[in-house]
């Protein structure tokens, strides 16, 4: 029997199958672009402009710059809203456009990390920390990770074997499953996510590159609002094949294109991107 889609539902994701119908009935082609769509690609100012002080955001990246999404996080710091909770695996290296550059601008207030510290010169980070400015929490990656995913799925919280007997277990409810120790973890969700995609479609649907995947999936999924960076082109609707597609749009509600260098940051430039701009003149 078939049943009637809810009125103004979009068609799931915005995907097209191989052999599905065309999102627009307009003629053979696929028709004017979907307002909704359109409405998603932003600049970066515009896409943080709501980023009010207080808020809850997580930013993706690793290690010391990769993939951070550093459009997004400059835009921030010129936006200047304080008292910020910031979720992340960890800040990222002083001194280039990662998450840190949000605690040199003194705007971090709350920081919930798995990595503080790095060896080597002490950061504006740890100077804050250290004289009670920032508070920090401490936890472990795969748990972060697991945090926001269960956020994202409406899962409470948890039980996981890692940090017992740490600090990291500290005030946490204990219990043990077929004898052995487990610590209750709650999830987390967000106001904010902001992400860095290598592609992107109009309706959100999201490629990743390299380490991204460990975390942007499950921190766009914890998130009231995901803020999404794109590498290449932003393309048109059914030029990603369902089958390569990480994150779908439909928890995607704004992109920006990362303009090229100087203005935009590319730590590790694909050499993809460096060709097809080369052959742009």
């Amino acid at each position: 029997m078939n049943t009637p889609r809810a009125k103004g539902r979009a068609p799931v994701f915005g995907v097209r199958s191989e052999g599905a119908e065309r999102l627009s009935d307009e003629g053979e082609g696929r028709g004017p672009e979907r307002p909704e769509a359109r409405g998603k690609v932003q600049s970066a100012a515009e896409a943080v402009a709501d980023i009010r002080d207080g808020a809850s955001l997580g930013v993706a990246g690793f290690g010391v710059s990769h993939r951070y999404p550093s459009t997004l996080i400059t835009a921030l710091r010129d936006l200047g809203p304080t008292g910020l909770t910031v979720y992340c695996n960890g800040l990222g290296q002083p001194g280039f456009p990662t998450a840190h550059m949000l605690a040199d601008n003194h705007q971090i207030a709350r920081l919930v990390t798995c990595f503080s510290a790095r060896p080597g010169v002490v950061s504006e980070a740890e100077t804050q920390i250290e004289a009670g400015e920032m508070t920090l929490e401490m936890v472990a990656q795969g748990t972060l990770v697991e945090r926001m995913r269960a956020g994202g799925a409406g899962i409470p919280a948890f039980y996981t074997p890692t940090g017992y007997g740490s600090e990291v277990a500290d005030g946490k409810d204990i219990r043990y499953f077929d004898g052995k120790p487990y610590v209750l973890e709650r999830a987390i969700t967000t106001d904010f996510a902001l992400i860095r995609a290598a592609k992107a479609d109009q309706m959100g649907n999201l490629v990743f590159r390299g380490g991204s995947q460990n975390f942007n999936v499950s921190f766009a999924k914890a998130a009231r609002v995901t803020i999404v960076e794109v590498e290449e082109d932003i393309l048109p609707v059914g030029a990603i094949d369902p089958d390569d597609v990480h994150l779908s749009g439909i928890f995607v509600h704004r992109l920006v294109k990362i303009p090229p260098p100087p203005e935009g940051w590319w730590p590790q430039r694909p050499a993809a991107v460096v060709k097809v701009e080369a052959a742009k003149g």
